[in-house]
């Protein structure tokens, strides 16, 4: 049962197409997993195509409808994705990374807390991390916004408990030190817009290097 929610102002940027790419990965994977949040995100457009449909129209060139047949037979065929297979990856996130966990290069970050950062644009960061069963990560705060997506297992921080499909919203007020679950690994999809601040010293010193 998901218990942690995307906020309204998320999802309604979500459907208005405001986010950052990394941004939207976190929603739309969420989405695909939580009932909850997809039937608000489904209200949310239809007001923006009600909102659509009250502005009014703008006139068209007479060769338009012909220059968009163009494009589209002479557009290059759409790649081919890999066929999707069920796993620890929801749809969204199985066709962005190209496959479900095997598909991922993790590394080595330390304490053995692997990471595999994904491309998107400059404007926020997605990484997938793969935490052992009781480790906990440093403690920290935020300079931005952090969306922490579990995809298996569970952690635990001042917030509370987080399990498949719980997303955890933490901003400039929040502080706190995450720590898996005892037994499988917890696999989260992390989006941060900002560094994170560490409190102890040598999280400090490593964080150039593992980009976070």
């Amino acid at each position: 049962m998901i218990r942690h929610h995307l906020t309204d102002s998320l999802l309604m940027a979500y459907s208005a197409g405001q986010l950052p790419e990394a941004h939207n990965l976190a929603v739309a994977t969420h989405v695909s997993l939580c009932d909850e949040c997809r039937a608000r995100m489904e209200s949310f457009d239809t007001l923006g195509g009600a909102v659509i449909d009250s502005v009014e129209g703008v006139g068209l060139s007479d060769d338009s409808l012909a220059a968009t047949l163009a494009r589209i037979r002479d557009a290059a065929p759409p790649a081919q994705r890999a066929p999707r297979k069920r796993g620890v990856f929801p749809g969204p996130l199985q066709d962005y990374v190209g496959g479900d966990l095997d598909a991922v290069r993790w590394r080595s970050i330390g304490g053995g807390v692997q990471q595999a950062i994904l491309p998107t644009t400059k404007q926020a960061s997605a990484r997938l991390l793969r935490i052992p069963g009781g480790t906990a990560v440093p403690d920290h705060g935020h300079r931005g916004l952090e969306l922490t997506l579990v995809l298996q297992g569970a952690f635990s921080d001042e917030d509370g408990h987080f399990g498949r499909g719980d997303i955890e919203i933490a901003d400039q007020q929040v502080n706190h030190t995450p720590t898996a679950e005892p037994g499988e690994d917890c696999i989260c999809l992390a989006v941060t817009d900002a560094p994170l601040r560490f409190n102890s010293l040598i999280p400090r010193l490593l964080q150039p290097f593992v980009r976070i």
